[in-house]
């Protein structure tokens, strides 16, 4: 990310400030997948105010930890010589406490613990005891804002947002970092002078996904194909082994989250928990129930419902883009040569996925496309529509519809084309066959809305005249939420 600009990420900062300028001592909770950028949010705002700052080590044994929670103690305060290493993560702390005792500042103080997992990785070790003392026994009569901040989400949220220990309900502010929006990505070019127009950077987003740290390696004056090209299949690119690191660095028994990730891969409209159960081999029970939150909270997958379901009819769906792409491109291309890309790009296989992709990537923009509709103020729930075919009955497949409270369902058709789609007879006429199919099959008496979404539109003519009612292009996507 860059090393100067904030992109985006409002309300986070908000956060952040309110906490800064509240009377009380405040714990926030930073949460979000590796590499989204939640310690450069973290620093940026609170660069002046930080007086100490500890991250933990990746697979360090808790006396290494010490070690280093030590050495960053003696750093920040220019100690002479280093300090005798504390046996245990009480004392450890004892000796924070009394350091942060000495500083004279105007500002609020800012303690900030980075990679708590890893600090905390060793649960013998007592890590956090140690910080509930500190918390309990000295930070919270103080006028001191502490931040914790972890990759692993659902250690985050199961250890620490809802610990039923010492540190019950001591967080008062939490904040979600998710991966830039479209919109942000397209100022964070903007902001480091890459002039790519929006439909390069959905080519780069359907590969890579919002990341940050990923965006960063896109160089100016090369194109989408370029930039997937060079980060993804030379030899030197950042995300060509980037899907064998990033699994094992957030979970533990990671093979179990590969295994799902793997099956999800193979079956884009999603899969049920049984089929799961199938394609992964992990049985029906406590661990792949883990699994699946587990990669859920870490935004890996998403779960979807059918219309008029809430607990049949569940689909998990692998919605990070980064491993899509890698299992469907990368993985089994990796020697293909230097302009890999630039071949793949045309195949078929491209065609298709990047159909499913862009599908992905308009149902995570929802409330931009709500806001395209003029709808946001509107309570609105999403979901899919099936109905398998037999002998004598067509079937149908919606895989968005907005179920809307004022009495209408938008029911989405959407399409990645490199411009103005084209409607055929056949084409709209297998449409109104899935508007009557829904109809009937779910009796509704709202009124039905065919809203079409495509990177440049839809070319008007007679075949989707009175068809469809609303038309979205990029724009929609690109709008702030």
């Amino acid at each position: 990310m860059d090393n100067t600009i904030l992109i985006g990420r409002k309300k986070e900062q908000e956060i952040l400030m309110k906490a800064l300028h509240s009377r009380e001592a405040e714990m926030v909770a930073v949460i979000g997948r590796r590499r989204v950028g939640k310690t450069f949010l973290i620093e940026s705002v609170y660069e002046k105010y930080i007086t100490f700052k500890i991250s933990g080590v990746q697979d360090a044994p808790a006396e290494e930890q010490l070690q280093n929670f030590v050495y960053q103690i003696d750093k920040a305060a220019n100690a002479p010589v280093p300090s005798k290493v504390p046996d245990n993560w009480l004392r450890a702390f004892m000796t924070l406490i009394f350091y942060l005792k000495t500083i004279k500042t105007e500002y609020r103080q800012v303690v900030f613990f980075d990679e708590l997992p890893w600090l905390a990785a060793d649960k013998a070790a007592g890590f956090l005891r140690g910080l509930s003392f500190f918390w309990n026994s000295w930070a919270v009569r103080e006028d001191i804002v502490v931040v914790i901040c972890g990759s692993v989400t659902s250690w985050m949220v199961q250890k620490v947002v809802n610990h039923t220990g010492g540190l019950h309900n001591r967080i008062t502010r939490r904040i979600h970092l998710k991966p830039f929006t479209l919109g942000e990505t397209e100022h964070y070019f903007r902001s480091r002078n890459i002039g790519l127009n929006r439909y390069h950077i959905v080519e780069i987003y359907m590969a890579m996904g919002g990341i940050p740290h990923y965006l960063k390696e896109v160089e100016a004056g090369n194109s989408a194909v370029q930039s997937i090209n060079d980060i993804c299949f030379s030899e030197t690119g950042l995300l060509r082994d980037e899907f064998g690191k990033l699994y094992p660095a957030l979970f533990d028994n990671s093979d179990n989250h590969i295994a799902v990730v793997r099956a999800l891969a193979t079956k884009r409209q999603g899969m049920t928990r049984d089929e799961i159960i199938a394609a992964s081999g992990i049985g029906n029970g406590g661990t792949l129930t883990k699994v699946l939150d587990e990669l859920q909270q870490s935004g890996f997958i998403s779960i979807y419902h059918a219309y008029g379901k809430k607990k049949k009819g569940k689909l998990h769906r692998l919605t990070d883009e980064y491993s899509l792409f890698y299992l469907q491109f990368i993985e089994n291309n990796l020697y293909e040569g230097d302009d890999t890309w630039q071949h793949l790009s045309q195949t078929q296989a491209y065609k298709t996925w990047s159909g499913y992709t862009f599908e992905s990537l308009c149902i995570k923009h929802l409330p931009q496309i709500k806001r395209a509709l003029s709808i946001a103020g509107v309570y609105a729930i999403s979901s899919s529509f099936y109905k398998k075919g037999t002998a004598t009955e067509k079937g149908a497949q919606i895989d968005l519809l907005l179920d809307r409270k004022d009495k209408v369902i938008n029911l989405f058709e959407i399409k990645f084309h490199e411009k103005p789609y084209v409607m055929t007879k056949t084409y709209a006429e297998a449409l109104r066959d899935k508007g009557f199919i829904f109809e009937e099959t779910t009796k509704t008496n709202k009124l039905l809305f065919w809203t079409f979404i495509a990177p440049f539109g839809l070319a008007h003519n007679q075949h989707s005249l009175g068809l469809v009612e609303k038309i979205l292009d990029l724009e929609a996507l690109f709008l702030d939420s």
